[in-house]
């Protein structure tokens, strides 16, 4: 899907004390989901009931205030994305693409991560594999 990944954010707490998830991941994974569904049905598949591996490839844009050097090293992928933790990027991944059994039917299912976060066009690569 095209687009600057977003990472799953903290859960936020009501006064009451209820948590809820914050509303940017929560519009991000439904973006997510719904662009998985599309690619689904494209593809003529149900969703992935069998154990499975995903591979989860996150790129993000140079920033602009790189100079020449830094940017040329981003290209080549000597620098790689400092901001975001991997793990929450992988986190709201999940969570999106096992949302109403979209790609997957829960995640409990995965038994192999791959996730490389790299600079490019701005966009993120699922890859499911399963027997």
């Amino acid at each position: 899907m095209k687009g600057e990944p977003v990472g799953k954010g903290r859960p936020r707490f009501t006064r009451q004390g209820r948590a809820y998830t914050p509303k940017k991941t929560r519009d991000y994974e439904f973006k997510l989901a719904a662009a998985a569904s599309d690619k689904m049905v494209e593809l003529g598949l149900d969703p992935i009931t069998a154990p499975c591996k995903v591979s989860i490839l996150c790129q993000f844009a140079i920033p602009k205030s790189y100079s020449k050097k830094r940017t040329a090293a981003c290209v080549v992928g000597k620098e790689h994305p400092k901001r975001g933790d991997l793990d929450n990027y992988v986190k709201c991944i999940l969570d999106a693409i096992q949302r109403n059994g979209v790609m997957i039917e829960n995640d409990s299912q995965v038994y192999s991560i791959t996730a490389l976060k790299r600079y490019g066009d701005p966009m993120v690569i699922i890859t499911l594999e399963w027997d």
